[in-house]
């Protein structure tokens, strides 16, 4: 007899009290349905259990620890297990390879890094030390807990491995922001003969959309093509995703409008890829189709929303769908959409609506909002208005004074005011809290490789020959008509080293290089991870424009598409 309910589970444990002598299998069935299944109860689990006087093997506890690691409470897995271990009753059974993944995962999943530590040198006191399903869930556990180091080393030490075995390992450098690496060891997984299950793919996919590695998503559609592969519906959004942060946007709508029973977050996916691209007409309509077939949008599906009508100035039409979230949608507004609200008054000059605005938020603005209202002013030239926050950001000790960006912005807007005495007290500032600016860099993929480049960098191989081209497309510029915009430099210096700091900007770098390295004709693909300076992206018109090449750069806001000496955001950003 199948169970389906708590009902007939109640049931049949009755009949089975009544008859001790009934199939044995029955208890298990009852046990394993009221422990894991949704419709269960995991508390009715843990009393039949308690009633049993000497389980005969470990599976009762193994399978309470797995339902106490799934559940909204899986510290009670660490402490089933404790009692467990502890327990001196000479009949109890042990612990075995089936029971510590789960013990693992409650780990992971409390970011409990001092006792999974505990744990593994349990395993290897018990013998399993070089079990296959163990190590898999040790690196999981590691790179759960941010400790992808300790994660590539049980990795490493594995005599055998196995698709999940891999895969753990690359999701685990992919979500400690280490993508280059997940690449790398994919790169390996494949020369191995493994082939990518569902799960590789997704976290391949995103190492690829983190990095700009076109040549391995495409890779990646053309093995599940080949193979016949019916794509899952995360899949299909993970590619949906890639496809439009490599800057591939026409292959990212194919993807779209091949998937059928679209969900939530194919719908969103595309949404924000369009909004990101500076199609944000696409985007509300496509946001507009969304709705005629009755699918509910999410928080998410919120942000790309209001994304779009940031990227193009739209104050109007983003203040209706902010209102919409919590009046039509039924949703509760989240930090994301409040932010992109202040950054959508910033950018349109409504710096007064803005600060109001975070003024009566029911909740806490972050480091962005005072990012953005900041970059807004420095935009339309409000200098006093940046004074007046910052005071009275370090009058109320908010957490948003201890982020690096807000200083490094506000020392921004006194260089380029030419107050160099203030822009010294922010850096003092700086240095009293502890706080050092993220350097910026640039990836680029050429021939399936990705380079990188920080500013001024002198490490690659070919520098000489990139710094040299960069010195004659700049010449080449200047006669037509490109003139350094030197108060981006925030250093005292002369108007030479104010230019030839600009001009070794890691995107720069990065371009030298494609155009030394692609065919005329070829797109060239950037990946940088801070917003672009107003230099770079004259710069990059410029040379969309004399060189007749398109360069699509994503920073850390949105795409910039350069074409024939013109940009998708219209000069907006």
């Amino acid at each position: 007899m199948e169970i389906t309910t708590m009902a007939q589970a109640t049931q049949l444990h009755a009949q089975l009290l009544k008859c001790p002598q009934s199939d044995p299998q029955n208890l298990s069935k009852i046990f394993n349905f009221t422990a894991l299944s949704p419709s269960g109860n995991i508390t009715y689990a843990r009393h039949i259990l308690n009633s049993l006087k000497t389980p005969i093997n470990s599976y009762f506890h193994n399978t309470m620890i797995r339902a106490y690691s799934d559940s909204v409470d899986p510290f009670q897995s660490i402490s089933f297990f404790l009692s467990w271990h502890n327990c001196q009753d000479p009949y109890s059974p042990s612990p075995d390879r089936f029971t510590y993944p789960f013990v693992l995962k409650a780990c992971s999943k409390l970011k409990q890094k001092r006792f999974g530590k505990q744990v593994h040198g349990l395993i290897c006191k018990s013998g399993f030390a070089l079990d296959m399903y163990i190590q898999n869930a040790l690196i999981h556990f590691y790179s759960g807990c941010d400790q992808v180091g300790s994660a590539s080393k049980v990795f490493d030490k594995m005599s055998e491995r196995d698709v999940v075995s891999w895969t753990s390992v690359i999701n685990g450098f992919v979500d400690n922001k280490r993508p280059l690496d997940g690449l790398r060891l994919f790169n390996m997984m494949e020369m191995q003969g493994f082939e990518p299950n569902d799960v590789t793919m997704i976290s391949v996919l995103r190492a690829c959309a983190e990095t700009g590695a076109l040549s391995v998503g495409m890779k990646l559609n053309e093995f599940a093509n080949v193979k016949g592969v019916k794509l899952k519906k995360n899949v299909v959004t993970a590619f949906i995703d890639m496809y439009s942060k490599c800057g591939c946007l026409d292959s990212a709508t194919r993807i779209f409008n091949e998937s059928v029973n679209r969900d939530v977050y194919i719908w969103t996916t595309m949404i924000a890829g369009l909004a990101s691209h500076g199609r944000c007409k696409e985007a509300i309509e496509l946001f507009e189709q969304m709705e005629s077939v009755d699918l509910k949008p999410d928080e998410k599906t919120m942000t790309a929303v209001l994304s779009a009508c940031r990227n193009m100035g739209w104050v109007d039409e983003g203040l209706k769908y902010f209102k919409n979230i919590k009046v039509l949608y039924k949703l509760k507004p989240t930090v994301q959409h409040y932010g992109c609200i202040v950054d959508l008054l910033a950018r349109a000059g409504r710096l007064e609506d803005a600060q109001i605005f975070i003024k009566y938020m029911p909740i806490e603005p972050d480091a962005v909002m005072w990012r953005s209202l900041i970059w807004g002013c420095k935009v339309h030239g409000d200098i006093k208005r940046v004074e007046h926050l910052i005071k009275y950001l370090e009058g109320t000790k908010m957490n948003s004074c201890d982020d690096c960006g807000t200083y490094v912005l506000l020392g921004n807007v006194y260089a380029s005011n030419g107050k160099w005495k203030n822009k010294a007290n922010v850096r003092r500032l700086m240095n009293q809290k502890g706080l050092v600016k993220p350097s910026g860099h640039s990836l680029i993929e050429i021939d399936g490789a990705i380079y990188e480049f920080t500013a001024g960098s002198t490490c690659h191989i070919e520098a000489a020959s990139i710094y040299k081209k960069l010195d004659e497309i700049e010449e080449t510029l200047r006669v037509n008509g490109y003139d350094p915009k030197l108060s981006e430099v925030l250093l005292e210096i002369d108007d030479e080293e104010k230019a030839s700091q600009l001009l070794h900007h890691s995107e720069k770098l990065a371009v030298s290089f494609g155009l030394i390295k692609t065919k005329p004709g070829t797109i060239i693909r950037v990946v940088k991870n801070l917003r672009s300076c107003e230099d770079c992206h004259s710069f990059m018109k410029h040379v969309s424009g004399v060189y007749q090449r398109e360069i699509l750069i994503r920073d850390r806001i949105r795409f910039h598409h350069f074409k024939n000496g013109e940009c998708s955001c219209g000069d907006y950003w």
